[in-house]
């Protein structure tokens, strides 16, 4: 199945200032790596190699600089810039010629996830979509997060509200969405909200009005982390370095995605070790390529 990904990287980062004030968001670290890794990583791994990262007018070209076309990975990384903050759903219609009527995966630039046997679960969720499909993480603390409520034999959406006093599940929204080839004509006829942005909630309710949007869980074990505050990047640098030091393996590493996948070779991968030769980074490629792991 062709099937695109956009990487929303936009706004204005005002929750991290001073530092977004210097330094690009998606380009600050997450322990070993930079946080645009992560959801890199998330769209490889949902074997999409079409992707289109969507930031800044000062971002756009920084992102570019550092990320390049990504045929270092086995995929294509294209760019688009949004002038101001419109809403997540306006990524639609900013990427419409990319998406070129294909199904397409949102995932937000600041959503870090490890999720067991992520291939398998995108690829089902992919062929299993027949509108819309976000997907639900059970949190202690809904009230914080839109809330989503289904039926859970047939995966389908009941109702969606954000940030509700009185919740009616444990399942937050994450930052990631699959949609058919509808999305675009859908987004373009969103009115934007009194804030002035097209939202997703409202792009959400016209598949929820159809009928056709489900949501998938994520389960227990899985690891979702929305990267937006101090707090949060440096909850995530400390798990994510206990995981892998303890487990010996990397979490958010396009490299090894991209390997594992068959975007790229061994010797492909033994070459991009050779250019971290110098860091704990490149000897993990080189261990992975090598097959030194038990």
């Amino acid at each position: 199945m062709l099937k695109k990904g956009i990487i929303l990287a936009g706004g204005t980062g005002s929750r991290l200032r001073p530092v977004s004030d210097f330094l690009c968001k998606q380009l600050m670290p997450i322990y070993d790596k930079p946080l645009i890794y992560y959801p890199i990583t998330s769209l490889i791994l949902a074997g999409i190699k079409d992707i289109l990262i969507i930031s800044t007018p000062r971002d756009t070209a920084v992102l570019e600089g550092a990320l390049g076309d990504g045929s270092r990975w086995g995929v294509s990384l294209s760019y688009k810039i949004q002038n101001k903050p419109r809403g997540l759903a306006d990524a639609f219609i900013l990427g419409e010629e990319f998406i070129d009527g294909q199904p397409v995966c949102l995932i937000l630039g600041d959503n870090i996830l490890n999720v067991s046997r992520f291939s398998n679960f995108m690829n089902k969720a992919f062929e299993e979509n027949d509108g819309a499909t976000i997907f639900g993480f059970p949190v202690h603390d809904p009230q914080r997060f839109g809330v989503v409520e289904i039926d859970f034999d047939t995966k389908r959406v009941i109702s969606l509200e954000e940030k509700p006093e009185k919740p009616k599940s444990n399942l937050a929204a994450i930052g990631l969405y699959i949609y058919d080839n509808t999305v675009c004509e859908k987004a373009k006829s969103i009115k934007p909200s009194a804030r002035g942005e097209i939202e997703i909630t409202d792009l959400n309710n016209l598949y929820l009005q159809e009928k056709t949007l489900k949501c998938n869980r994520l389960s227990r074990g899985d690891l979702w982390i929305d990267a937006g505050v101090f707090d949060s990047f440096s909850d995530a640098s400390n798990l994510i370095r206990l995981i892998e030091s303890r487990l010996g393996l990397k979490i958010g590493c396009p490299e090894e995605a991209s390997y594992m996948i068959g975007n790229i070779s061994r010797q492909q991968l033994l070459n991009i070790s050779k250019e971290y030769s110098k860091s704990s980074y490149g000897t993990y490629l080189k261990k992975i390529a090598l097959d030194k792991f038990s």
